[in-house]
């Protein structure tokens, strides 16, 4: 939650440092891209950084949760924007995500440290069917809300393996999920290009878990469900 918050922040600073001394975002803007948004198809790219969590869900609630780590991973990829109506676009924005989460778990039975700590490494493919909601423009800038679903392919999930935190210190996920997706963000429209930073939000709605051999596992025995959440910061250009 304050890695969250302090994005929020960062992001507010941000677009309030680029409306404010310069000719652009001033009392009387030079109107750019004026007809941009009247396009019926529009592509661009993005680029980004997020932060992955887990929200865990457990059968018998115990003492100590699982601590879960995140890091900051990075994103890039590609913006399809068709136009529906001046107010609103259906987006679709192919991209891969990396990062990684460090789980400790807590079991009294696991005693030496190397046992209790599992780094989860994950590559994203992600789909993203996306709402547009757009704001009126004013001068330059456009604030927006999006939201959607998302289907996400992780290529380093170890479904397959058979080795698991047991056997083999191999933590296992399932290789596809769904997810919603909400955000929000603002359009800044320079001479050359549209520029739009947004903060977005990633729920998962399925139980990525694969459970241990053994259904007693210190691992995997008390969790019901494991759910990816996640914070996107991108940067869009079109």
């Amino acid at each position: 939650m304050k890695r969250f918050l302090l994005y929020i922040l960062l992001f507010t600073g941000f677009c309030s440092n680029a409306q404010i001394g310069t000719r652009i975002f001033g009392k009387d803007p030079i109107i750019h891209l004026e007809n941009f948004d009247k396009q019926r198809v529009s592509w661009g790219y993005y680029l980004g950084f997020n932060s992955y969590d887990f929200k865990i869900d457990y059968r018998i609630p115990p003492a100590v949760d699982i601590f879960v780590k995140g890091t900051t991973g990075f994103n890039v990829g590609l913006v399809g924007n068709l136009r529906l109506f001046e107010y609103l676009d259906l987006r679709f924005e192919p991209g891969l995500s990396y990062t990684q989460r460090d789980l400790t778990f807590q079991d009294a039975r696991l005693i030496e440290s190397y046992d209790k700590l599992r780094e989860v490494k994950s590559t994203y493919i992600n789909f993203p069917l996306l709402l547009k909601f757009s704001s009126v423009r004013t001068g330059n800038i456009r604030p927006f809300l999006v939201g959607g679903v998302s289907r996400t392919l992780n290529f380093d999930a170890n479904e397959k393996v058979k080795d698991d935190n047991i056997t083999g210190n191999r933590f296992r996920m399932k290789n596809w999920t769904s997810n919603w997706e909400f955000g929000a963000g603002i359009d800044i429209y320079l001479e050359y290009f549209k520029f739009s930073p947004s903060i977005r939000g990633v729920f998962g709605l399925e139980d990525e878990l694969v459970r241990d051999n053994d259904p007693n596992s210190p691992y995997t025995g008390n969790i019901s469900a494991m759910r990816t959440r996640g914070v996107f910061i991108n940067f869009t250009f079109q």
